[in-house]
């Protein structure tokens, strides 16, 4: 075929810089990668990371509709989970359910109604 895939990056928007750091970064556990703005008092465009999970969130009218969702294959779902109920967050308190496909999932939602669905195989 000659063309090689490499990888998705979806793109969710988001409407608050604070809001959008304190679930990201201090909950969930990504890095910020990087920022872009293009001048002061312009939307923010940045990428966050998570071991091989990358989003990029958007304040920018027109990349995304609020309200997308992703799925995220991991490893150790459930001490994931365990590490996130530590921290207390006071606006989530998700739950690991087992589904009838035989997963183990983990569902948040982000300030802005993006959900991410953190799943593992039930082997």
């Amino acid at each position: 075929m000659g063309v090689l895939f490499l990888m998705i990056i979806p793109i969710f928007r988001i409407f608050d810089i604070e809001k959008t750091h304190s679930f990201y970064i201090e909950y969930l556990g990504f890095k910020m990668d990087w920022k872009h703005q293009y001048a002061e008092n312009m939307p923010f465009y940045f990428q966050v990371s998570l071991n091989n999970a990358v989003l990029h969130l958007s304040e920018h009218h027109g990349d995304a509709s609020p309200g997308s969702a992703i799925r995220i294959k991991i490893k150790g779902l459930k001490s994931y989970h365990s590490l996130l109920n530590e921290k207390e967050y006071p606006y989530a308190k998700p739950a690991v359910e087992k589904t009838p496909w035989d997963t183990n999932e983990l569902k948040v939602i982000d300030p802005f109604s993006n959900k991410i669905t953190f799943y593992e195989k039930i082997e």
